[in-house]
This record gives structure tokens, sequence and C-alpha cells, in this order.
């Protein structure tokens, strides 16, 4: 099967230029102007709009198992969300079993995604119990096409490594081409600050930013940062908050370490403000690390223009405000009696790509050709999927995004498509939204119809040694 895209907008990380695109099968097989219509099985115009590269969303946690519920989304729910925001591949955090091995965990992983899979995906590892025989498992990962590993500095007493684990891990990734990822956060000085809250009663959800802090998000941004410097090991810093967590990095990076880090779009709107709002409202915006003060979102949006940070993710983690109701499993009820007990987690896999368009190309933040590198195009580059995935070019994977620069929508849970009943950016109104969205060469979303098949999503095996960039 042919498909012609005519008179579109072709924009990549590097270029923007006209040209219709010739997909067969499920790749791009023709960049060109003024081809023939004749011949091919489908025809798409795209007049006035712009072909994007599907996004690529690398921090999610889809069927999560947390504080004794799991996230709301599953391999269908969150993929067809993603799809209808012009995300076209992710990659989901497999977590290992305490006690048990990796393998074990990415078989676990691969049960969820078998038959609801309606978009692209991979996995990252993260190491929950690094025993000397877990350490020993690392390598084997390749194997299953997973080249990124995930370490907490936080959750003292559950997930949280010590120094030397974390450098011997890193020290054992590097040798094999693998990516560090860590969450970063001192978890021994949270431990102390929650415990201190929680005795003196003080348990309301804006209690869980006065817990963790900017600076125990910095202190141990710096040291992974100097180890990752030390051991001349890559490594990438997830979901960044902060001014005081950014320093270190650039500090690292101008030094010439292979370190990376990304942010996450509710960080750039949501603050700790949000964390007080009345009727037990903050706990839609509870994560971790936890959202920050509007100083925050102009050094992460600087971060992003200039290239200290990497990539936009979502952490898209969601749960019911108000679940446990209507057959639904238990939300942020849960954590009524205390912060602690919150599900950490936002929903936002839908709308990362309009609202970053909006708020950064509209904004005049960065231009169209850094919006497609940074949602789609370094992702792929550092989680070895390009060029696969993450562009428009001869040979790569049809993953096509028709994008109406001038579409209004306003984002709300009525309205979208993600599992769960509330959306941070509620009545946010954007300029610039998808039209329609190819998954190797088939559409999946034509305006407001849903047009994918579950288990039509493939699992990605990527490369080692990714690049840093």
């Amino acid at each position: 099967m042919t498909t012609l895209i005519k008179n579109g907008t072709v924009v990549t990380a590097g270029d923007t230029f006209q040209a219709d695109v010739v997909i067969e099968g499920e790749q791009i097989a023709m960049l060109g102007r003024n081809l023939p219509e004749a011949g091919h099985d489908e025809v798409i115009d795209a007049a006035g709009l712009l072909l994007l590269p599907g996004g690529i969303d690398v921090h999610t946690h889809l069927e999560l198992p947390f504080g004794g519920t799991v996230s709301s989304d599953d391999f269908f729910t969150g993929h067809r969300a993603a799809a209808f925001g012009g995300t076209t591949t992710h990659i989901d955090f497999v977590i290992q079993p305490m006690g048990g091995s990796l393998k074990q965990g990415v078989e676990t992983w691969h049960q969820k995604a078998e038959g609801k899979a309606c978009i692209d995906y991979g996995f990252h590892m993260a190491i929950t119990d690094l025993r000397d025989e877990v350490m020993a498992e690392i390598p084997s990962m390749l194997n299953e096409g997973i080249t990124s590993l995930k370490l907490f500095m936080a959750y003292k007493g559950l997930f949280q490594v010590d120094d030397t684990t974390l450098y011997r891990a890193m020290i054992t990734a590097a040798e094999h081409g693998m990516l560090i990822m860590v969450h970063a956060e001192n978890g021994d000085v949270i431990a102390e600050r929650r415990a201190k809250l929680l005795a003196e009663g003080k348990t309301a959800p804006h209690y869980h930013a006065v817990a963790q802090p900017a600076l125990v998000e910095a202190e141990a941004t710096n040291r992974a940062v100097t180890l990752a410097g030390i051991a001349q090991a890559p490594l990438y810093v997830v979901h960044m908050t902060c001014e005081e967590s950014i320093e270190p990095l650039a500090l690292g990076r101008a030094k010439g370490f292979p370190v990376m880090g990304e942010t996450c779009t509710q960080y750039l709107f949501v603050f700790e403000k949000d964390l007080a709002r009345p009727n037990y409202e903050g706990a839609k915006f509870i994560c971790s690390p936890p959202v920050r003060q509007p100083k925050d979102a102009p050094v992460l949006w600087q971060a992003l223009a200039d290239h200290t940070l990497q990539a936009v993710s979502t952490d898209h983690c969601p749960f019911w405000f108000e679940g446990g109701v209507q057959g639904r499993i238990p939300g942020k009820e849960l954590g009524k009696p205390s912060f602690d007990k919150i599900p950490n987690g936002m929903p936002g896999i839908e709308d990362r790509m309009p609202v970053m368009w909006h708020h950064g190309v509209n904004a005049g933040r960065y231009s169209a050709n850094r919006f497609v590198e940074i949602t789609a195009t370094n992702p792929a580059k550092i989680f070895g999927l390009y060029p696969r995935k993450g562009t428009i070019a001869i040979g790569s994977d049809a993953d096509i995004v028709l994008w109406d620069p001038e579409k209004p929508h306003t984002i709300s849970a009525a309205t979208h498509h993600m599992n769960t009943d509330y959306n941070v950016y509620e009545g946010m109104e954007v300029k610039g939204w998808p039209t329609r969205v190819l998954l190797r060469g088939q559409s999946i979303v034509a305006g407001e119809d849903w047009k994918g098949k579950k288990g039509s999503g493939q699992f990605l095996r990527r490369r080692p040694n990714g690049e840093v960039l």
C-alpha cells in the first residue's frame, strides 16, 4: 500500500521545507515536490498543515502499581490518549519486583502491553533491588532490547541506592553502552523532614512539597552529575523541576561530563501554591519531585531553549481524583488522612505536544524545529531509536503528525481521552493541534475519530550506545 501526503510543510529538528511525502508500507519512501497522485492507494491533502514526526514521550507509567492502587491508564487507554495528542511512541518503566529479577519485571510489562498496545513502545528498566546478582544481570537487558536503567536516589527504605551502588551501576552500564537514568532527590533528608512533619500533625497535601524542597533535588543532582563525571558514564536526569537542580547539570555539561536532563510539562505550569487549593484539590498535583515555584518555570523554558535540557516528557502517571466509586480503582482519595499516602502522579501524555507548541513556539520561546527536537528527535537519538523514529526522512517509519498551527482547542477533562476525571491544564486555550496522526503509515487518528487497533503497537528493541547530546 502506498500513501501520498501532498502540499504539506515538513518540519524536522534541522529544516523546514515544502514537500510531498510518499509512504510505502510502513516507511517513508520519497520526499519531493509536485509528486503525481496517480498510482497511490491514498492521497492526503495537507495544504496549510505542518508535517511533524510523531512525538516520543520517554517517561511514562502505564498500569503502574503504586501505594495500594494502580495508575489508571493501561496500554490501550494511555496509547489512544497519546495518539490524540500527537505522540506515536513512548518508553515506559518496567519495575523490577522486590526480591525478584530484572527478567521477571520485563515479562510482567510485556504481559501488560500484550493485545492492548496501539502505538509503538519501548521499556526502561527501573531497578528497585540492586543485589550483586542483579548487577550481574544488567548486561542481559540488551538482549531484551532495553538499553536504559533507572535508579532511585530517593524513597529511603524502599528503592533508594547508596553512592557505591550508583557508581558501580554507572560503570557497568557504560561498559555495555547503556544509559543510567536517576530520580535525583536526597532520600535521607526527605525521610527526616517527612517524619518531623507527620509527628507535628502537618498532613495536608501542600506539606508534600515542604518535605521535598528544591535543595534536596539540587544536592542529589549535583552528586549524580559528579559521579557520572568521575565514571565517564552517560547520565540522564529525569523530571528536573527547578533552578537549583538545573545549575549543577549545566555546570557538569560545561565541564564536558556526559550528562543530560529532561523536564516534564507540569513543572512549567503548576506550582507549589496549587497544592494548597481548598477541598483537597491540591492532591491532584502531587508528584515527585514536587511542583516548585513560579520563578523556576522561566529557568526551565530557557534550559529547553538553550540545550541545557535535551527533552520534555510527561511522567504520565494518572489517578482518579474521585476514585473508588462506580467501579473505578482507588485514586487520590487514598491520601486524605495524610499527604504521604497520596498516590504520586499526574495525567499528561495527551497534552504534551499541544501545550509545548503553544507556550513554546507560539510564545517565541523556541522555534518549531526546536520543538521537534525536544519532543521527538532528541528522545530518539538518546534512547537508540534514531533514525527509525524521531524524524521525517527516507527510510524512517512513517510516524507523521499533520499539525494545524492555527487550530484552537480548549483542554479539558470533558474532552480528553486519558482515563482520569481531571486535567492538569483544565481550561487552557492552545493554538496548534493534530488533525491526523499516522503510525507507520496507518492513520490512527483522523480529526475526532479513533482509527487505531488494539494490539497494533510494536515493541521497539532499542540499540545501545545512544547519543549524548
